[in-house]
């Protein structure tokens, strides 16, 4: 099997702005080609892009608008983790040999058609994903204590990161009392626990080991992939755990010859503050029921080792972006690139991307 690494990565700014979907992917691409050394057209053997907005024939129309003649070119989409699923199968081609030089490009409107899809509308009035995310929070509250201050630190710590990610959607800094004062959505939920939905784009380009130093001196190695799918609907036992990030976690690890303590820098799906905290135990990065004290110590501490671009909840989700948008955060980390957000000695580190009430997850583990 052949190495795979990151050589270029880019994330546009994320914003409310009404942009037409082809032209958010043309920025991300435009941007990638600028800032990768040497790439021209004609290196680019697979043409991939992520996005809900799945009506159109978007990966060959972004590969003539960029002047590309790929010999492989399509569209993925699996909800809000369609980004790491596209980068793994970019990872399938160059590893099997089929391909060298894979350009994975993703993007969102804040209109996507994935914020609800036909599938939800068998769930009434509960449809909209704040409603499982409310089930995940009583559920977490129940069992382990979790407290609403606990939660709005989550919001806290990825707002306050977010202010030196330039392309972050909302760079406002908010206090612990802003959070937990916050407009109520359900009886668990406030605004400021929740990402928002928006438009933006990112960019990765995938190559072989054989080619890999001819675009960059910092190749980022893909070393480990774990994906798994429990359902589309969320039924479950246990409220409190993230299956499908469980299984996927264990498959990564395996394949990186790893384990949680060896992680230096994660980027994790905090599509609420009550993901962010099951993400972290289900990884194992902390023991189960002890994320609420983990992360009031982070921020107190001011460790930016769990999402240091500010996450979903402060750089928005703009969801066929934002898997692609998580590996861009951690390539930058790990080649020491991040500036003012930078986790100092970064060697390792993970990607945790999940869709539809956590029915889906994927998890990467990259090395510099």
């Amino acid at each position: 099997m052949n190495a795979v690494a990151v050589a270029g990565h880019c994330t546009t700014k994320f914003s409310a702005g009404d942009i037409k979907i082809e032209s958010l992917l043309f920025s991300a691409a435009k941007s990638l080609f600028e800032q990768t050394q040497n790439l021209t057209q004609k290196d680019i053997d697979v043409v991939l892009v992520s996005t809900n907005d799945n009506k159109k024939y978007l990966a060959p129309i972004i590969s003539e608008m960029s002047g590309i003649s790929p010999k492989i070119s399509h569209n993925i989409e699996s909800m809000c983790n369609s980004g790491t699923n596209s980068i793994v199968s970019a990872f399938s081609y160059i590893s099997s040999g089929l391909a060298d030089v894979a350009l994975v490009v993703g993007a969102e409107r804040f209109d996507s058609p994935g914020q609800v899809l036909e599938w939800d509308l068998s769930r009434g009035e509960f449809r909209h994903p704040v409603f499982w995310a409310s089930m995940f929070t009583k559920a977490h509250k129940r069992k382990f204590g979790t407290t609403e201050e606990q939660l709005a630190y989550v919001s806290a710590k990825n707002h306050r990161n977010a202010q030196d990610n330039p392309s972050a959607y909302d760079s406002k800094k908010y206090t612990i009392e802003e959070i937990m004062n916050s407009k109520k959505l359900t009886d668990d939920l406030r605004l400021l626990d929740c990402s928002r939905p928006c438009s933006g784009s990112a960019a990765v380009l995938l190559v072989s080991e054989k080619v890999a130093r001819k675009f960059t001196d910092s190749p980022v190695w893909i070393r480990g992939i774990g994906q798994k799918t429990t359902s589309a609907s969320f039924t479950r036992n246990d409220l409190t755990r993230i299956e499908s990030t469980i299984d996927a976690s264990v498959q990564a690890y395996s394949m990186a010859k790893t384990a949680p303590d060896k992680i230096d820098v994660a980027e994790v799906h905090d599509a609420f503050t009550i993901c962010e905290m099951m993400i972290l135990e289900d990884l194992g990065i902390v023991q189960k029921g002890h994320a609420g004290k983990y992360i009031v110590d982070m921020y107190n501490t001011e460790s930016r080792k769990i999402n240091p671009r500010g996450g979903l909840i402060g750089s928005g989700h703009p969801l066929g972006a934002t898997g692609i948008a998580q590996v861009a955060e951690i390539a930058t980390q790990l080649q020491a690139n991040a500036a003012g957000r930078q986790v100092e000695g970064a060697k390792l580190g993970l990607v945790q991307n999940m869709s539809a009430a956590a029915t889906s997850s994927t998890v990467l583990i990259l090395e510099s």
